[in-house]
């Protein structure tokens, strides 16, 4: 068995929908389709697929074969066309990750100029504010905020992004500006739980070694930055979110930052991919195309001397 053509030809039914479109698309008989996946099935010792009288779906193998086969055969013929000198138009699915916000105002905008710039290359996009996981997720890219832990991923830094704390105009004029964190014992406050799951903020005092947890009272909490900023807003309480959350409403007059004396040091924004010898073109070209356009985008969160440091 050609374990190439199996592949090949496995890609090529799930892509069609059906044994007999992917027959028709490769002229080649129905039954030599069929048989050629039975084979790579019995070769690898799992079922790849469960087939019906009205459509195919994967197996949970299928799916991770699948990806699989995907990205061994692109980096197959990319290697063939460079081995032969040709040039070769970057192609296939592109599949990225961001936190759902993040990725809606600042990914997105880049990805819709780059699908527009190589038209070779699909892109998915899952937008969530769960780690996912590069390898056993597939997939290519992800953008990452916050300090990295040790990992074997390659990590191009293109940013960085301020935790503030945040109010309505309204909300200050009724309970004062805040001198020190202390002074928030007696605001309401909305809290982001997954930017801080406990009723505890923390803030940066001068010349302590480390933090300062400062317990708040919630009146609300909620699970999502937007909301935390839409109830901001309307004066339900100080928040607590990253800048580039609220800038919207911060550039609108709809809230101010406080306590910017007290911040903790900003959070580093990175491109994660895995580390490999060599990347895939798609990949390549995608890291080269986005992180000048993102540090540029991302340049206004912060001061110029934190953003020199941020494109070192």
């Amino acid at each position: 068995m050609d374990r190439f053509e199996a592949m090949s030809i496995f890609l090529r039914v799930m892509e069609k929908g059906s044994f007999s479109a992917a027959s028709r698309d490769l002229r080649m008989p129905l039954a030599t389709v069929s048989r050629r996946v039975a084979e790579l099935e019995a070769h690898l010792g799992s079922k790849l697929l469960i087939r019906s009288t009205r459509k195919l779906a994967l197996t949970d193998a299928g799916a991770v074969y699948l990806a699989s086969a995907r990205r061994i055969l692109e980096e197959v013929d990319e290697a063939e066309q460079l081995a032969a000198g040709e040039f070769h138009m970057p192609r296939g699915e592109l599949i990225l990750t961001a936190p759902v916000l993040f990725g809606r105002l600042h990914i997105l905008p880049v990805v819709t100029d780059f699908l527009a710039a190589y038209p070779e290359i699909d892109v998915r996009l899952t937008l969530s504010d769960r780690n996912l996981h590069l390898i056993d997720d597939h997939i290519d890219m992800a953008v990452r905020i916050g300090r990295l832990p040790d990992t074997r991923m390659v990590a191009t830094r293109i940013g960085a992004v301020r935790p503030i704390v945040c109010a309505s105009p309204g909300l200050l004029a009724r309970y004062g500006t805040p001198k020190s964190p202390a002074d928030l014992a007696r605001w309401p406050c909305v809290n982001f739980d997954f930017f801080s799951p406990a009723p505890v903020w923390p803030f940066r005092q001068e010349g302590a070694k480390a933090n300062t947890d400062m317990p708040i009272h919630p009146r609300l909490s909620v699970s999502t930055a937007e909301a935390a900023v839409t109830a901001a807003t309307e004066g339900v309480g100080a928040t607590r979110v990253l800048h580039y959350q609220c800038a919207e409403a911060l550039n609108a007059g709809a809230l101010r930052i406080m306590l910017a004396d007290f911040e903790l040091d900003p959070l580093p924004i990175h491109l994660l991919h895995a580390g490999r010898a060599a990347l895939p073109s798609k990949t390549r070209v995608f890291l080269e195309f986005a992180t000048a356009r993102l540090r540029q985008r991302l340049k206004h969160l912060l001061p110029a001397t934190v953003n020199d440091a941020a494109e070192e």
